[in-house]
């Protein structure tokens, strides 16, 4: 028996984490693994007739404290991961993997299950109990139960082998973009990047005894290189190192790890009686077909493909004007971006990013969430921490009323992937009469503070921030019975709502006089400079909607079809770049071979559902606009019709709900300045 294996005797029973070693995963899963099988047994050997009690909910909430180790531990193996953990992931994965199959693949159980579902037009159910028992069938009859048993075999071997390659491609993604280091000795090489760049650089050389600027594949590194180098063949070598990431034909190369998975997909779907793999995902997802997916992308590229071939040639001639490049390259586009944008708007990120010290952004989402939905965010040392830079908060409502425990972790570390996230270290429920508060984590990776600056964002930073804690509101202000409807845990293609629509805040003059002052002065950043951060809010909006529409379009094309006969990761890959490629193709580049999103986390099949969400955002805030940012009712609607409903409802019936008609891509369309306003 380990910690992890009993009740948290902690306050808010929060993780213990500096009395977990790694040493106690492995049996703890194993523990946790034998307890749910027990709590499973123990439903299918009840003499007594299926009920929705007996049968439904006592499987819901079986293997919970499994769940909460899981939770804990993946979350580690992301933002604090050691080889330890990285070996016990792949000796782990198969169990559970094993594990859910033993789950969905149990005749017994299936039996009481349909029984329940077969009877549930007798039953006085909710709407969430309803829902609930819905996924719980389709969950079963989905992943393999009304299989032979030959078959049911076939997908459990596919299911473990999956698991560990998806764990095998992360690994080599992060290994990769830890193995990179540029190190630059003259500083004359370093022209254009900003002090804070140059300071952040050198005092990385400095932690490793080295001397001069070091430069690595981490967005605080390598983002703002690419933006402000004036060197272009140092742009073009950390462009190249990050675009060959597990392409290099070596130990790390993830080549043969995205053919194999993809063509486990496609099996996997073909067993269950799909089509592909896209067929199988999108039966729950709002879009509900690859058809319906590939015709939302089409639209929006036929109306953003104009668009960005005037921004790419206007680029390349200012390029050309400026500095003589006759060939626009990948690692030229951020820097002359950049420059075309100080030119045309007057304004420079280096220019914003006094106003926006990372302390001050972070109370600047609190406020923000206080005004719209009365949360009150209380800064607290009594609970343990993963890592001695994580921040932990106290979340209540108006009423004094505990609402979550709130984690925010926001620095690169060697053990941390890049990106930012949201994630969860324990969910909302009800049981036993008892609302169980979430705890819910953001984690991002932004410039640490320096001997003489504190963190200073980016503007693209800011949003990122209220990006991520849009979804943690999600999280925070869930409000479900049940753990699988709570929060996040709705279609995927609808996830993405509250985060990106809390993004909309970064843009107004009534949410940014809130907290964007200079870090020194003190002064209210300057209204000439939120009206200039508004007018080129769609600068280059043309070029940005076809990069992410290039992404989903490779994500459709690697599970929308039969992968056996690909061969070549590369070629596959430049096929479906056709329609959107503006830039020279790099031939020691693939996207594919790190593109976690899709091959290592949820998205596959589901990387349309960025510019899906961005539909309803758009429509979303509208309606805010209508009424006013910070209005109330709009706010109260917003909440009690989506935070906090989680997944027990249609999502399409609950935005109806809050906004009084279906979305419009309209506003989205109008706000990207691809369509007259």
């Amino acid at each position: 028996m380990t910690i992890l294996n009993t009740p948290f005797d902690t306050t808010y029973n929060t993780a213990p984490f500096s009395q977990i070693t790694d040493a106690d995963f492995l049996p703890a899963f194993k523990i946790a693994i034998e307890d749910a099988r027990a709590e499973i047994n123990a439903i299918t050997a009840s003499e007594a007739a299926p009920t929705f009690e007996n049968t439904t909910e006592a499987l819901e909430f079986s293997g919970q404290q499994l769940d909460r180790i899981s939770s804990i531990f993946f979350n580690l193996n992301s933002a604090e991961t050691n080889d330890t953990i990285q070996k016990i992931a792949q000796d782990v994965s198969p169990l559970l993997s094993e594990f859910g199959n033993d789950i969905t693949l149990n005749e017994d159980l299936f039996k009481r299950v349909k029984a329940v579902y077969d009877s549930k037009d007798t039953l006085d159910l909710t709407v969430e109990q309803q829902t609930l028992l819905d996924k719980q069938y389709k969950s079963f009859a989905r992943n393999g139960a009304n299989l032979s048993e030959d078959k049911k075999q076939k997908l459990r071997a596919i299911d473990k082998q999956l698991s560990q390659l998806q764990l095998k491609f992360g690994e080599n993604v992060l290994a990769e973009t830890n193995n990179f280091e540029m190190l630059v000795l003259n500083e004359e090489e370093l022209s254009g990047l900003p002090e804070g760049v140059l300071e952040a650089a050198k005092q990385l050389a400095e932690s490793k005894d080295q001397e001069g600027w070091l430069f690595t594949l981490d967005y605080p590194s390598y983002i703002p290189f690419l933006t402000y180098a004036d060197n272009r063949a140092l742009r073009e070598k950390l462009a190249i190192a990050a675009g060959k990431k597990a392409f290099k034909g070596d130990a790390l190369d993830n080549q043969n790890n995205v053919l194999q998975i993809a063509t486990l997909r496609f099996e996997r779907a073909q067993l269950l009686g799909y089509k592909t793999h896209a067929h199988f995902v999108l039966e729950e997802r709002m879009a509900k077909t690859p058809q319906k997916v590939e015709a939302f992308l089409e639209e929006l590229l036929v109306k953003a493909k104009p668009a960005a071939l005037r921004e790419f040639q206007e680029l390349q001639e200012f390029a050309n004007t400026l500095d003589g490049i006759s060939t626009l390259e990948k690692w030229d586009s951020a820097y002359y971006a950049e420059k075309l944008k100080q030119q045309r708007f007057d304004l420079d990120d280096e220019k914003l990013k006094p106003y926006f010290k990372l302390e001050n952004v972070i109370n600047g989402a609190f406020k923000v969430a206080q005004k719209l939905y009365g949360l009150e965010f209380e800064e607290i040392t009594s609970i343990d921490k993963y890592h001695d830079e994580v921040l932990t908060y106290k979340v209540t409502d108006a009423n004094g009323e505990m609402v979550s425990i709130f984690y925010a972790d926001f620095f690169p570390r060697t053990g941390k992937r890049n990106g930012a996230w949201m994630t969860i270290y324990k969910p909302q429920f009800v049981k036993e009469h008892k609302n169980e508060r979430p705890h819910i984590s953001i984690v991002c990776n932004f410039t640490k503070p320096t001997k003489t600056k504190p963190s200073l964002l980016t503007f693209n930073e800011v949003t990122t921030l209220f990006h991520e804690f849009g979804h943690a509101l999600h999280g925070m202000l869930a409000n479900t019975t049940y753990p699988s409807l709570s929060g996040t845990s709705v279609f995927w293609d609808f996830v993405e709502l509250p985060s990106q629509v809390f993004e909309n805040w970064c843009y107004e003059k009534e949410a940014l006089e809130l907290f964007a002052t200079h870090y020194q002065t003190g002064e209210l950043i300057p209204m000439d400079l939120v009206q200039k951060i508004k007018d080129s809010s769609a600068f280059h909006e043309g070029m940005q909607t076809l990069r992410q529409l290039s992404f989903g379009l490779l994500d459709m094309s690697w599970h929308g079809i039969d992968p056996t006969p690909i061969t070549d990761v590369k070629t596959h890959e430049l096929n479906a770049f056709e329609g959107t490629q503006l830039f020279p193709d790099v031939k020691e580049n693939c996207m594919s071979t790190s593109f976690s999103h899709i091959f290592q986390g949820g998205y596959s099949s589901g990387y349309y559902s960025y510019k899906w969400a961005e539909v309803l955002d758009a429509d979303a805030f509208e309606f805010f606009t209508e009424k006013g940012i910070f209005d109330k009712n709009v706010a109260t609607k917003f909440k009690e019709h989506v935070l906090s409903q989680g997944g027990i409802e249609d999502p399409m019936v609950l935005y109806k709900r809050f906004r009084g008609q279906e979305p419009k891509p309209d506003a989205l369309l109008k706000r990207a300045g691809l369509i007259e306003k």
